[in-house]
């Protein structure tokens, strides 16, 4: 597993909603993130998530260009590490992140790690209280994580 995970606003946001924040702690330990994407985020954060500046602006302002600001910052952050993870869920930021060859998960992708790690049981109750809120997910998506995890 990466040593430094970053997250998006959005993976915080859906599990802070879902009443679930904790379980990124429990997947991954301590989390990054960068002072706009904790702003964005609104809420105080916990002590196992740090807040870190993007040392190269002027890259994150070219980011900033392509995708929003949230997530400029945190693939800007990400070129910093040797090893990292991005929790990113915008379709066009996750791409991005790929093509210039960061390993990304998402939402659903901390829930499915949750569960290969049997932290949680099933990942259908998650998904079910996901479901409720304004994020939303393509029912392909949702299929083949359902059956991906034998569900």
């Amino acid at each position: 597993m990466p040593k430094i995970v970053i997250s998006d606003t959005s993976t915080l946001i859906v599990f802070h909603k879902i009443d679930e924040f904790n379980l990124l702690e429990k997947v991954y330990g301590n989390l990054i993130t960068t002072p706009e994407i904790a702003e964005e985020f609104g809420e105080t954060l916990p002590d196992w998530i740090q807040v870190q500046s993007v040392s190269d602006k002027k890259y994150q302002y070219f980011l900033e260009t392509q995708i929003d600001i949230g997530e400029a910052s945190a693939i800007a952050l990400a070129t910093e590490y040797n090893d990292a993870l991005l929790l990113l869920d915008d379709l066009k930021a996750r791409k991005l992140a790929i093509r210039l060859g960061f390993k990304i998960s998402g939402t659903l992708g901390v829930i499915h790690k949750a569960k290969q790690l049997s932290i949680i049981d099933k990942v259908k109750p998650l998904i079910d209280k996901i479901m409720l809120t304004d994020f939303r997910i393509a029912d392909k998506i949702i299929e083949d994580i359902l059956k991906l995890n034998n569900e």
